[in-house]
């Protein structure tokens, strides 16, 4: 048996080290709504930012007080960080004329970054007639933006199929977009299918998946069944039990991560966005186990 054990050493602690860091992180934050959530955004930007990550998003609500914080945490991430701040920007309850004022404010102020989405249309409103993509076009038309965009690797739960889904993203991406960031999945074959199937479509940009840190298993259920997500059953059994164990569900849920972000990388994979939910510890223990690090001064 030791001699089993010698013959796949190497490929075992390969397996370990493989992760050297040449890997490119992004992070998501949302504008907090108290002043406790504020405290807790901004030690979690502090912690992150010396991972040096390609940008950070701050999500966009539909109503103008949330519009005013996001605004409000991305000008102060700009002047008083080093990071790249990526607004994002959607045309629900806001017209062409406003979305263009504020596309010429955000150039004029320095933002580079932009990521383009329809949005979350508010319950009962009519179909939409205008999308993502004549966001993408209206950016455009302003300035020469860097502009990430919306994939679904199990369908957009609005589409009327997966085809007419990859169809809309390629109209994106056509429209100017550098890149797509997907929804958030646990099922890496339902991206690597994906993937394949945007480089069939002709779509040439990457596809950045988007990795959820997991500690509330209650929640993520919640979260999934508004965005089409799959839970597989192995994520069930992962948490099952852990209802009232905070630290152990810290644990599984790194380490589902840290999984996931391995087999994505062995097939290639070198961008990753992190749902952060403004909570640092978990994506900076996983950029830390793939060998993310501060640079040493």
């Amino acid at each position: 048996m030791a001699f089993h054990h010698a013959q796949h050493s190497h490929s075992l602690n390969q397996s370990l080290s493989e992760l050297n860091g040449d890997i490119n992180v992004s992070f998501e934050f949302f504008p907090p709504s108290t002043p406790e959530m504020e405290q807790i955004l901004w030690n979690s930007i502090r912690r992150l930012e010396p991972l040096n990550p390609k940008f950070v998003s701050v999500t966009y609500g539909a109503n103008s007080g949330v519009r005013d914080r996001t605004h409000g945490v991305i000008e102060r991430i700009q002047q008083e960080t080093n990071l790249v701040a990526a607004p994002h920007l959607t045309l629900v309850d806001a017209s062409d004329e406003e979305l263009l004022e504020l596309a010429k404010h955000y150039w004029k102020s320095g933002i580079r970054d932009i990521v383009a989405l329809r949005g979350d249309l508010p319950a009962g409103s009519p179909k939409p007639t205008r999308f993502a993509v004549d966001l993408v076009r209206l950016l455009r038309s302003v300035a020469d933006f860097d502009i990430s965009v919306a994939a679904y690797p199990e369908v957009h739960p609005d589409a009327a199929n997966a085809q007419a889904d990859l169809i809309n993203l390629k109209r994106k991406i056509d429209a100017g977009a550098s890149r797509a960031i997907t929804q958030f999945f646990f099922d890496v074959e339902s991206y690597l299918r994906f993937r394949d199937r945007c480089v069939a479509a002709g779509i040439d940009v990457e596809i950045v998946p988007g990795i959820l840190p997991v500690t509330n298993f209650t929640q993520l259920k919640r979260f999934a069944g508004m965005t089409n997500v799959s839970l597989p059953s192995w994520l069930h059994k992962q948490f099952d039990g852990l209802e009232n164990d905070a630290g152990t569900r810290q644990l599984v849920g790194a380490n589902v991560a840290i999984d996931m972000v391995k087999v994505l990388s062995r097939e290639g994979v070198k961008d990753f966005h992190f749902y952060t939910l403004n909570r640092a510890e978990l994506t900076y223990a996983i950029c830390h186990t793939l060998g993310v690090r501060p640079k040493a001064v």
